[in-house]
């Protein structure tokens, strides 16, 4: 049997196991040295710093958490990291869910970030949670025209009207930036559909989306959507630019995106190599048949 052959005949639970090589020792290196791989951001991720970075300080910002834990691997990352910026530029953090569990995905974001490390930020005036609101694009039109009638309590169930931070908005085209982390229906696309295209050019959108729903999104880039990022690959690039402004000693919380990005790097770099061995194979193999 030559060589040809022999491969062709190798049981399949090799190529497993070096699937598996490629996945665990990168995770491993990781966590023994604590580096990640450095990223190089994409302009459409250096959008969306550059979108909250040119905020002025004490700015109301709408954060719209359209996701739930089942897309967290790829979104949470994304959505950690646009809190810990906005937080930051020390501004006024408003937010607000479409999914049903996306309330409690912006709660447990405002711990691990606002209350964790920005104590000094005061619930009701510098930041606050709006929980989930029923109602997908009814509630979109709604906020255009009466912004407290879409989101009348709060999460701890106080009254909207008698929030500090949400003195003087009327409407959703109050707030200059919209950030919104989606997984899918109704989110990113819908916003943009039913908000921005209707906001007179007042709100300015960036979007954090999953690698299905990404494809969809990219067209509205750099029109009606100021910024994107896409999928894990997005959420490191962020990372890295919100990490770099900052500086000093990085919590882990702030790189979980870039840990992340290096088994799937070496998982598909192992994807390309075996597509290309099993097509130069293949084709050897049908070259020594004609022979």
């Amino acid at each position: 049997m030559n060589m040809v052959d022999r491969l062709n005949a190798l049981d399949r639970r090799w190529v497993f196991l070096l699937m598996g090589l490629a996945v665990a020792v990168p995770i491993l290196w990781i966590g023994i040295t604590g580096n990640t791989f450095p990223e190089t951001p994409t302009p459409a991720a250096a959008a969306v710093f550059k979108a909250v970075e040119d905020q002025p300080e004490g700015t109301r910002v709408l954060v719209a958490f359209d996701y739930d834990p089942a897309s967290a691997g790829e979104l949470q990352p994304m959505a950690t990291a646009l809190l810990h910026q906005c937080a930051q530029r020390k501004l006024k953090i408003v937010c607000i869910a479409l999914w049903p569990l996306g309330g409690n995905m912006a709660q447990q974001t405002i711990a691990e970030v606002i209350r964790a490390d920005y104590p000094a930020m005061r619930e009701g005036e510098d930041f606050v949670n709006l929980g989930y609101q029923a109602g997908n694009e009814g509630v979109m039109k709604v906020v255009l025209t009466d912004f407290k009638k879409a989101f009348p309590v709060d999460a701890r169930g106080q009254a909207t009207a008698d929030l500090p931070i949400l003195q003087g908005v009327q409407t959703v085209k109050d707030f200059p930036l919209l950030l919104n982390v989606s997984a899918g229906y109704p989110g990113s696309k819908e916003w943009v559909q039913y908000v921005v295209s209707a906001s007179e050019g007042k709100v300015k959108m960036v979007a954090g989306c999953t690698g299905v729903q990404s494809p969809q999104m990219y067209p509205y880039f750099p029109g009606q959507l100021a910024g994107i990022l896409g999928a894990i690959k997005g959420a490191a690039e962020y990372e890295s630019l919100v990490n770099q402004s900052i500086g000093g000693d990085v919590a882990p919380k702030y790189r979980e995106a870039q840990r992340r990005m290096a088994p799937q790097l070496f998982g598909h770099l192992l994807m390309v190599a075996l597509i290309v061995a099993g097509n130069t194979l293949f084709f050897m193999g049908r070259k020594g048949a004609r022979a």
